[in-house]
């Protein structure tokens, strides 16, 4: 249960530092992912799958742990996806998303190209990638949504508020975040804040429950 515990905090201070000493990185248009573009991209890959083995350990703790501090059983499993999905994002490498370009990367360590990203095909390690998204960012909101559920039922009104809004912000910010490189052009600029949002608020949630749980499981 430590591992949860400590999953968000460390994952989220790590790419805010590789984020900040990248050159040519702003973190407000530019996704979490993009950190993983390139010889340079290695500390966020390596955070991607440290943060997924972290995941693991926490699903098996919470299967471990009573009903009422970890909710119901699907709620380990959809933690363990996310875990998985964390591995893969780091094992494949997102293509360029933005204003990023593809290609050899130049002395900032960002690929570079006179081809605009939109317009490179989609390669294999990409759609990998994205494909690495979906337990993460629908997973984790869909177990914060559970647990919330659960808690509910058992009449503990501040949990349930609590997992339904990280469930939900995670899920709106994401929805957001897409949009934000889609034609939505207000939104423009704005992708990396609205993940970022998405990421704090899920992977928060699992720190909480984490904490929850690891309360509950020591004696009085």
């Amino acid at each position: 249960m430590a591992c949860g515990v400590v999953s968000a905090p460390l994952f989220i201070a790590t790419f805010t530092a590789i984020g900040a000493k990248r050159p040519g990185y702003d973190w407000r248009r530019h996704p979490v992912s993009s950190l993983g573009i390139g010889e340079q991209g290695w500390p966020q890959r390596a955070n991607f799958a440290l943060t997924g083995v972290l995941y693991l350990f926490a699903a098996l703790g919470l299967r471990q742990c009573v009903r009422d501090s970890a909710g119901p059983r699907v709620v380990p499993a959809l933690v363990a996806a996310a875990g998985v999905g964390l591995i893969g994002s780091g094992v494949f490498t997102t293509d360029p998303v933005g204003d990023l370009s593809p290609g050899t990367s130049g002395d900032d360590g960002l690929p570079n190209s006179s081809i605009p990203p939109d317009e490179q095909a989609p390669t294999r390690a990409g759609k990998l990638h994205n494909l690495s998204a979906i337990p993460i960012f629908a997973g984790l909101p869909v177990a914060a949504l559970v647990s919330g559920a659960g808690a509910a039922r058992r009449e503990n009104l501040r949990w349930a508020i609590y997992s339904a809004w990280s469930g939900l912000a995670m899920a709106a910010s994401f929805v957001a975040f897409g949009a934000a490189f889609g034609s939505v052009s207000r939104l423009a600029g704005m992708g990396g804040v609205f993940q970022r949002i998405s990421i704090t608020a899920g992977f928060g949630w699992l720190t909480a429950l984490s904490v929850r749980a690891l309360r509950s499981s020591r004696p009085s």
